[in-house]
């Protein structure tokens, strides 16, 4: 699918309302200098008013940053003019406000963590497919789709029949394929096996993990959940709900708009209006998912976080001390 690497691929925004663009990119290449890109990645962050999450290590980059237009801008030219990341092309929308809080760069072991040696993308990896070819595939009675997300994403929206293969974290994929797909016996293994994330990180690792199970016929959805939410119609959409991101926006739908979910500060869960007239609702304190497993000493706390978060909004300030759902990683 061609892709324009440059500015103009990056959405124009409504310099009135305040927009700010988020940029969801990964890459896997070889980086074997991950840690002296660091420095040089904050200073470009730091300098244009980039906050969020970028993660390196030496099979690539990851993350997630939201920033002021011509703030991505620079960020991406700087990007793209390293040979490795020419063509970096990662996933735009736009935010209301600032997405993250604070801008930090990682040195990591995985750029997303599965926790198995030897599993190389760059060297084996499933088929790509587009977003407009994905409900062909999906739709396929030989095809099993797994979500690789975990199960607070897959609970507020998924593509029809996917499976869940209610991980916490992406380490458990792993086990769940050999306890699910591979102990079964060569006939009654899926002919075909379709896989997909919120932005294509997640899925191509797997597909680069089942290829090593020796599953033959591998597919994931190209740029994701976001790019699919993107470029097909909510008319011909084979998905149902929500998707969550990892940021400030919670969740986003059909043509990347700002989703209807809130999020819980205690446990980090997405939260519906109807969860938020519970009893067991308490702004900044708890839900109806972890209230009942809080100590006093927590709801405490947590109730002193929100006094002060609110204290800060009437000076028109951000609490920099309210955290967002890193949960696992940051995923593109």
């Amino acid at each position: 699918m061609a892709t324009t690497l440059n500015e103009d691929s990056i959405p124009q925004i409504d310099t009135q309302s305040g927009q700010f663009v988020v940029a969801a990119l990964y890459k896997f290449v070889s980086l074997p200098d991950f840690e002296q890109i660091k420095p040089v990645l904050e200073q470009v962050c730091h300098a244009n008013q980039i906050v969020g999450t970028l993660l390196l290590a030496a099979e690539g980059i990851n993350g997630t940053v939201s920033g002021p237009r011509e703030g991505i801008v620079a960020l991406m030219k700087h990007l793209w003019s390293d040979p490795r990341f020419a063509d970096l092309a990662p996933k735009y929308s736009l935010s209301p406000e600032q997405a993250f809080i604070r801008m930090k760069v990682k040195l990591k072991k995985e750029i997303v963590t599965m926790g198995k040696e030897g599993i190389d993308p760059n060297r084996l990896v499933g088929r790509y497919v587009p977003p407009k070819e994905w409900n062909a595939l999906i739709s396929d009675p030989d095809t099993l789709v797994i979500d690789t997300r975990n199960d607070y994403e897959y609970a507020i929206g998924t593509f029809e029949h996917a499976v869940d293969p209610k991980t916490t974290t992406f380490r458990q994929f792993p086990e769940w394929v050999e306890n699910n797909l591979k102990s079964l016996p060569a006939e009654k293994r899926p002919k075909k096996i379709a896989m997909f994330c919120t932005g294509g990180i997640r899925c191509e690792k797997a597909t680069a993990f089942m290829l090593e199970q020796g599953f033959d016929e591998v597919y994931h959805l190209q740029g994701g959940i976001l790019k699919y939410l993107e470029e097909v119609p909510e008319e011909e959409s084979l998905w149902k709900g929500e998707c969550f991101v990892f940021d400030q926006r919670v969740s986003v739908t059909h043509g990347l708009q700002v989703g209807h979910y809130d999020l819980c500060h205690a446990c980090r869960m997405p939260i519906t209006d109807e969860e938020k007239q519970s009893d067991k609702y308490i702004q900044g304190v708890g839900c109806p998912h972890c209230y009942d497993s809080l100590t006093e000493d927590q709801k405490q706390r947590f109730g002193e976080r929100q006094k002060q978060i609110r204290l800060a909004q009437a000076r028109n300030e951000r609490h920099i001390g309210r955290k967002m759902p890193p949960r696992e990683t940051t995923e593109a």
